[in-house]
Parts: structure tokens; C-alpha cells; sequence
């Protein structure tokens, strides 16, 4: 998995809330034996004026300059709520989101979030609304490990994230990742065990 230390980017506003996965990605767009091309998927139903063609809306955010290819979403409140599909953020990832920022997520859609190497960013809803009100040519910088964002207009904004959320973008790890790296304890707690427990390996 990618790591996750530091991102400057624009950032599209997409400030809706309860957006759900299944407008993230609708279902018919799950078909693909493979996360590689889902992107092309996401938000079709708002997207695309005739899906089946591929016919892009001009009105929508993502297909307007300069948001076109966007790293970062401004998204509303509960963003990912729904069915826990990780399509959803597969989607997102393919077509090249490292971080969505909103008020609040979907608690299944935040988690699948960190685990495929996008960063869920939690800021008060008026922060959010601000950042919106800026979008524009000017990016911004999301700082991980210092657990700021600089603004397009200038501000440092302060954030939080789960200590083992933050481990894993930071050191672009999996779950299975982060259990391996305490593999040298976990020998150790083992062999204490079997040491103290004999007859249960006999």
C-alpha cells in the first residue's frame, strides 16, 4: 500500500451530505473482476449525462477544470454511508483520491478508507464549509504527520485520526502489515506461553 506522509493537491468540493456507496459507485459499475478501471465507475450517475456512452455532464464538479482528476474531495456530512461495499472506496482510489475531508463518514466506508490507503480527514463542518467557499486553482497541503492542512487561503487547520489509522497511511501498511511488524514480540509472547503451558503442546 501506498504511504500516505503528505499530499498537496486541488481539492474538489462535493459538498453533499448522506452520499452513499451506491452513489460512489452504483452497482452495475462492480461488474469488473478487478479494482483497476472502477474508477471509471465513480459517481457515474452524476458524472455521465448518458451512462451507457460515457457521455461526461459538464456540470458536474469532477468534470470541470480545475478539479478534473482531483486528489482531494470537500464532501458533506456521513460521506460513505450505505452498504459497506468496499467498491466505494476502490473506485475512489483508481481514479486517483488519496483523501476525502467532511464532517463525518459512514463508520464501515472511514474504515476501508484507511485500509486501502486513503486518508478519512474529520474537520468541524464549518471548517469544511470554508475550505468549499475556496476551492479553487490554488491547492492544499494535507500534512500526516504533523496533522495539519494548509488552506488555499492561507489558514493552518489542525486535525486528529486514530493513533493505528495514522501508523498505517504513514507507513503504508496493511492489517496484516501492522501485525507483522510486532512478529518479534509475538515469537516472544509464544515461546513465554509454551514455556509456561507445557502440557498444551504436548
Amino acid at each position: 500500500m501506498e504511504k500516505f506522509i503528505r499530499l498537496t493537491g486541488i481539492a474538489a468540493p462535493l459538498f453533499r451530505a448522506n452520499v452513499d456507496t451506491d452513489a460512489i459507485i452504483p452497482s452495475r459499475e462492480m461488474k469488473r473482476v478487478s479494482k483497476e478501471g472502477l474508477g471509471e465507475g465513480m459517481f457515474a450517475d452524476w458524472r455521465y449525462s448518458d451512462v451507457a456512452n460515457r457521455v461526461e455532464n459538464p456540470d458536474f464538479v469532477l468534470n470541470r477544470a480545475p478539479f478534473r482528476q482531483a486528489p482531494i474531495l470537500l464532501a458533506g456530512a456521513n460521506f460513505g454511508c450505505g452498504s459497506s461495499r468496499e467498491h466505494a472506496v476502490w473506485a475512489l482510489k483508481d481514479y486517483g483520491v488519496r483523501c476525502v475531508i467532511a464532517p463525518s463518514f459512514g463508520a464501515i466506508f472511514q474504515g476501508n478508507c484507511v485500509r486501502n490507503g486513503i486518508l478519512p480527514l474529520v474537520l468541524p463542518e464549518p471548517e469544511v464549509a470554508a475550505l468549499v467557499a475556496a476551492a479553487g486553482p490554488t491547492p492544499l497541503t494535507i500534512d500526516l504527520a504533523a496533522l495539519t492542512v494548509h488552506s488555499a487561503d492561507g489558514r493552518t487547520l489542525s486535525f486528529s485520526i486514530p493513533p493505528a489509522d495514522r501508523e498505517m497511511l504513514l507507513e503504508g501498511l496493511d492489517a496484516i502489515g501492522v501485525t507483522l511488524k510486532r512478529l518479534p514480540a509475538i515469537k516472544e509472547f509464544e515461546g513465554a506461553y509454551r514455556t509456561r503451558h507445557p502440557w498444551m503442546f504436548a
